[in-house]
């Protein structure tokens, strides 16, 4: 008996790792003001994306953690806590949904930053509980009084608010196996064409969506949230086809079933 629960234990905290939280609204997220003409201001965070992201020959955006000097880690953190102070309930959706992407992409490096070096985000184990791995759910912010971590952004706001799949293109978890972190930050005019961009870069990638030896591998993204692509293969096949180059799409046209997924967990770092 033992042993049987000690092998249901670790493979608790083993698949624990991958499972993805549901998308559970905190509805106190819901107000907003769509007369506001409240702006958020998002150049500090461009800035360290143009000093310290680069994209390689091999498609994949790397942040250039080791030299980041003091000076732009304390403007990173200053930027951080400029939208700690920013009223988000008086903000308008369209505001909200880049406050709420530009947080979460520049909290996950500031936490990087903070542990650095480490080969993998599971390695910075800060999150409450036992089993748990990785940062998300430590309480890493405070927005409009309300203490916030990594997981809520994504599954208690940013998911249930807009349901819409393509924001799992826009969040960054600082891996190699993740959608892109965007050379550009996400503002109300751009939003809409970064989603869009995300989406096509990350499906004709092989860590996104790869033919091997005729059957369709794609990334553990698709797996965890499945329901968000709409619950079934064929859904994400119609997913996949929309947004595939000419190449893959032919590929795509041969198959009816995913047959395995994958993900890399290695640090996004530029050395």
């Amino acid at each position: 008996m033992i042993r049987i629960t000690l092998f249901l234990t670790l493979l608790g905290f083993i698949t624990g790792i991958y499972a993805a939280p549901k998308a559970e609204l905190w509805p106190r997220w819901q107000t907003h003001d769509e007369t506001s003409s409240l702006l958020v201001d998002h150049a500090p965070w461009q800035d360290f994306l143009d000093s310290y992201l680069s994209q390689g020959g091999d498609g994949i955006t790397r942040v250039d953690y080791a030299g980041v000097n003091s000076a732009a880690k304390a403007a990173l953190q200053a930027y951080l806590n400029q939208l700690q102070q920013t009223p988000v309930s008086r903000l308008n959706r369209d505001q909200q949904r880049a406050f709420w992407i530009n947080l979460y992409n520049a909290g996950t490096v500031m936490v990087i930053l903070n542990h650095y070096p480490v080969d993998s985000i599971l390695d910075i184990d800060i999150s409450p509980g036992i089993f748990s791995n990785g940062p998300w759910g430590k309480k890493l912010f405070t927005i409009d009084g309300h203490k916030v971590a990594l997981d809520d952004i994504e599954h208690r706001i940013l998911r249930p608010i807009w349901r819409d799949p393509r924001l799992h293109y826009a969040l960054n978890c600082a891996s190699i196996g993740c959608p892109n972190l965007q050379q550009s930050t996400f503002t109300v005019l751009n939003t809409e064409s970064l989603l869009e961009q995300s989406s096509r870069e990350y499906i004709n990638h092989p860590r996104g969506v790869n033919i091997e030896d005729g059957e369709l591998i794609v990334s553990s993204i698709y797996h965890w949230f499945k329901d968000d692509f709409g619950g079934s293969d064929q859904q994400l096949l119609a997913h996949f086809r929309h947004y595939a180059e000419p190449a893959l799409l032919t590929w795509l046209s041969k198959i009816d079933e995913i047959e395995d997924h994958h993900y890399n967990w290695q640090l996004n770092s530029a050395k």
